[in-house]
């Protein structure tokens, strides 16, 4: 699979991009919502992964503009914000499954 990640935590961004690409899966990476965002319009993804807290351009922000452009790809929410009210919001912004940090890895494949 072809795999947008968009975290600004470099440690938390090298060790998923690790992990992912050891599992097979071909991975970009963005630090910011906006790099996200331009990325998201111009490549072919599988699965985005975002992170809710990013700069220039917050996590639910960017994936309602997301799908205001009408891009369906699942959409993933990887968050340190993990209380159900949180949750709840990312879903009805327009993710597809949210997973809250910290996470196991292997919880996140199977997502």
């Amino acid at each position: 699979m072809h795999i947008l990640l968009i975290e600004d935590d470099i440690n938390a961004a090298s060790y998923v991009i690790k992990g992912l690409k050891e599992s097979g899966h071909v991975v970009d990476h963005a630090s910011d919502g906006e790099e996200g965002m331009e990325l998201s319009l111009t490549l072919k993804f599988d699965v985005i992964i975002i992170d809710r807290m990013l700069p220039k351009l917050d996590g639910l922000s960017l994936i309602k503009k997301i799908r205001d452009q009408k891009i369906n790809t699942p959409i993933l929410i990887l968050s340190a914000l993990g209380d159900v009210d949180e949750k709840v919001l990312g879903l009805k912004a327009g993710a597809d499954d949210y997973l809250a940090k910290p996470f196991s890895f292997s919880e996140l494949l199977a997502r």
